[in-house]
């Protein structure tokens, strides 16, 4: 039975204020009608929001508090005061039960560490990833993990990410066997770090699994749709994030200016509107914002800072679709089912 879907969200977090996260909550609830939420944070701010959604007002509750994460803070200041503030309070309501699921646009270390700290990890996971889909040239998207929980990574902590990474894509994406690979600067054998040879001789061992280990890939590949999960570290993976997104606007910049430039090149601009249109779409990052920390127990995803309302709607609706496809249960077993197969 599908698990009900109600999500805490951090309504302070990141650049784009109460307005804009309440806006986003109340888009998803118009796609989800089931959605219930816990609001967290400046009463007053999230009252005065609610005004210009009475479909969101009723499905909400409200936990004051004046306490935020900044984007300068230290995840060692922010555990010290995270009963007290937006962020920890939200992440502490699915700790107690009382939510699914929390949303945060705040600060990526201070979130990880809060919920590492509040939900534990689970049984054999040293470290969570944070994982996120982004799109391909193929019929599916991309899992990509780790986009920067953890800068350094040992072969056991890639195999778990790739197990992980699988048990997502089949969840999120419906896939029975993903397929799998690792990034690095080559596809020979002898190439990379002694690290991704080691995690690949691993997934290369491991049986019963349902995923299919695909072995490396570079850097150039990411979007072309060959493979349904790529794992790094976060800090390659981090990276590779940003060239993604930077290209993305340089992509989208250089076609405004083209577009711009002179009254022919307008006029071609509206013969090509449907192709620009539907190139932006699938460049917008916010039609892909979401990003979910796995290996927690306990489902916690990470907004982008500057998302839109759309951005946000996004992203509390793929944590309503992962909390109701229990999520957690299926990362848990798939990584029971690994840890066996390994010690036989």
């Amino acid at each position: 039975m599908a698990l009900t879907p109600r999500i805490a969200i951090d309504a302070m977090g990141g650049d784009v204020g109460v307005r804009m996260m309440l806006a986003g909550a109340a888009m998803a609830r118009h796609k989800h009608d089931g959605l219930r939420f816990i609001l967290v944070g400046d009463e007053v701010q999230i009252k005065a929001a609610l005004e210009n959604h009475p479909n969101l007002r009723a499905a909400s509750d409200i936990i004051h508090t004046d306490g935020v994460v900044s984007g300068s803070d230290k995840p060692s200041q922010a555990l010290r005061k995270a009963k007290s503030t937006s962020m920890g309070l939200a992440i502490d309501a699915v700790k107690r039960g009382d939510a699914g699921g929390a949303v945060s646009a705040g600060n990526t270390g201070a979130l990880m560490a809060m919920a590492k700290l509040a939900l534990r990890t689970m049984p054999g996971i040293d470290r969570p990833a944070l994982a996120a889909l982004l799109p391909t040239l193929g019929d599916n998207d991309v899992v990509m993990l780790d986009l920067g929980a953890n800068t350094e990574c040992d072969a056991t902590n890639l195999t778990q990410f790739a197990v992980m990474g699988a048990a997502y894509a089949r969840t999120a994406m419906g896939l029975e066997r993903p397929r799998v690979a690792l990034l690095n600067i080559g596809t020979e054998e002898l190439k990379g770090t002694d690290e991704i040879r080691d995690a690949a001789a691993m997934l290369r061992a491991a049986k019963g699994l349902p995923m299919e280990f695909a072995g490396f890939i570079e850097g150039d590949k990411l979007s072309r749709g060959d493979v349904d999960v790529i794992v790094h570290d976060g800090f390659s993976g981090n990276i590779a994030l940003k060239t993604i997104e930077g290209t993305a606007r340089f992509v989208t910049d250089l076609l405004r200016r083209a577009f711009t430039s002179s009254t022919r090149s307008k006029i071609g601009f509206l013969i090509s509107r449907p192709a620009t249109e539907l190139l932006k779409h699938h460049l917008d990052p916010n039609n892909h914002n979401g990003a979910v920390f796995l290996g927690l127990n306990g489902v916690v995803l990470k907004s982008h800072g500057s998302a839109d309302a759309k951005g946000v709607a996004n992203c509390v609706h793929l944590c309503a679709e992962l909390i109701e496809k229990d999520i957690t249960r299926q990362v848990t077993e798939d990584l029971a089912n690994f840890r066996s197969g390994a010690a036989a």
